[in-house]
């Protein structure tokens, strides 16, 4: 029996050096105890057992998939997770095919631990709560959280590029960050008695929190499921939870009773004929848009307080493209600025690609509602309007020529490919259209949040930024062979 000691937990490096070497010795995973530095064990135990086999000379080859996978699992708290990853490596090793086999219970194993992880990641990112120490230049910034797994040296790169212009310490049992503007740091866990408690800046958060809480949409469970009760002692705005639930109905009477609001001042527009334009293309795109602004191709543009353009640079290699601007955008006349938006933000700095260099606009430039008192409830666009509004697409698309569009949604997918395209069917791979264009299918953000179920949500986000990182991928393929 072979005892190998692992530096600390989350040591991917030493057990990957000494899963190698023990594989190359063919010693079979029943005659392994894998250990790490610090844990309660049997010293004679280890002293008696045969140390680890001397490395031998050649080297072998496993998916890149399995690499990727194994870093993240072992962040997982499952005490067999070494012993787990190690019997499916010698699998892997004779099998390079094995991964995609779900149903195998090695594979569907190592594959929960590692969506757990991922679980736990997007937990911390959406429920660490700073509270400020100090004031002006000696302000530092301190948050308390607790995570499920060993995340937080996983996590906190997210958090440096988040917060990048403020020092900030996130503390947890197992680790804490540290940031000081240029290098985020690691020390020994703390108890949560070393936390801070209220500063300042709660009760502003408190008074948003209650401003932006929308109980005509309110669904309990569903709220439990996405923001666990387990998170709430942490959170400055749980104290306010159960009240709002509690006036939710009444509340929601309220709105129901109130008349529908007159349209925005930019809604009443006098109906004229719109320009024609003599070229078949613009120019550039701020040709293009301002020629948009007046478009009158649906029925669209009379409720709609603007239309809502793409942006982004013109030499963009990837073009995101959506349903329709919802009702932040059409206010802002800015495309996916409301919850999609910041949920799109997320996936796309995961996957590895800077929004800023790309390209993002809709299948139909004008938003479609229904007025509800003060709420304006999106309508899915139909056909006549997305074909409407696609020779804007086609004229963005030959102004751009972008490497790769990504159609997000059902709507988005229509536009690109010209005809209903199921999403399912064809995500994942991109595409190449008639025309050359290469195109990739997802989902659409707002998908994300309507979901009810937080392990669909969970399950589903992570999906949606694999296919963005389909998306980074073609992007640093195409680089290269240019």
């Amino acid at each position: 029996m072979h005892v190998v000691t692992i530096e600390t937990e989350t040591d991917f490096a030493g057990w990957r050096q000494a899963a190698r070497t023990l594989a190359m010795n063919h010693v079979e995973p029943a005659d392994i105890i894998w250990r790490f530095s610090g844990s309660d064990h049997d010293l004679l135990e280890e002293l008696s057992a045969p140390r680890l086999p001397d490395p031998v000379e050649g080297t072998f080859n496993v998916p890149a998939k399995f690499v990727e996978l194994a870093q993240t699992a072992i962040l997982h708290r499952n005490p067999e997770r070494f012993a787990i990853l190690y019997r499916l490596l010698l699998r892997v090793r004779s099998n390079h095919d094995l991964l995609e086999i779900a149903t195998d219970p090695d594979v569907a194993e190592v594959t929960a631990m590692a969506r757990a992880v991922h679980r736990d990641e997007h937990k911390m990112q959406a429920f660490v709560r700073f509270r400020e120490i100090g004031r002006e230049r000696q302000a530092r910034y301190v948050a308390w959280f607790e995570p499920e797994h060993h995340i937080v040296e996983l996590a906190a790169p997210f958090f440096a590029r988040r917060f990048a212009d403020m020092p900030w310490s996130i503390l947890t049992p197992d680790l804490c960050a540290h940031w000081d503007g240029s290098h985020v740091t690691f020390t020994p866990g703390v108890s949560k008695a070393d936390a801070p408690s209220e500063d300042r800046l709660e009760e502003i958060w408190r008074r948003y929190y209650a401003s932006i809480f929308n109980p005509a949409r309110l669904k309990v469970k569903a709220m439990e499921k996405e923001m666990p009760r387990k998170y709430w002692r942490n959170l400055p705005e749980a104290g306010l939870i159960k009240p709002l639930i509690a006036g939710a109905s009444q509340r929601t009477a309220e709105m129901i009773d109130q008349a529908a609001t007159d349209p925005h001042k930019p809604q009443k527009r006098v109906e004229t004929d719109m320009p024609r334009n003599t070229q078949t293309s613009a120019d550039n795109l701020e040709t293009l848009r301002d020629e948009a602004t007046h478009c009158r191709a649906c029925e669209l543009w009379k409720q709609a307080t603007q239309t809502v353009f793409g942006e982004g640079p013109a030499n963009a290699q990837v073009m995101l493209i959506g349903e329709q601007p919802g009702d932040k955008e059409d206010l802002a006349g800015h495309p996916f600025v409301g919850p999609a938006g910041q949920m799109l933000d997320r996936a796309l700095e995961e996957a590895g690609i800077d929004r800023k260099k790309t390209y993002v606009t809709n299948a139909v430039k004008h938003f479609k509602f229904v007025p509800r008192g003060k709420i304006r409830l999106h309508q899915k666009p139909g056909t006549p309007e997305i074909r409407a509004c696609r020779p804007w697409y086609e004229r963005e698309l030959a102004l751009l020529r972008p490497e790769l569009v990504v159609a997000m949604g059902a709507t988005a997918a229509q536009c690109v490919f010209g005809k209903l395209t199921q999403i399912n069917k064809n995500r994942g791979r991109v595409i190449e259209l008639a025309d050359g264009v290469k195109a990739l299918v997802t989902v659409h953000p707002s998908y994300l949040l309507r979901l009810p179920d937080e392990e669909a949500k969970t399950r589903e986000y992570l999906r949606f930024v694999d296919d963005l990182r389909i998306a980074a991928d073609f992007i640093r393929k195409a680089a290269r062979a240019a």
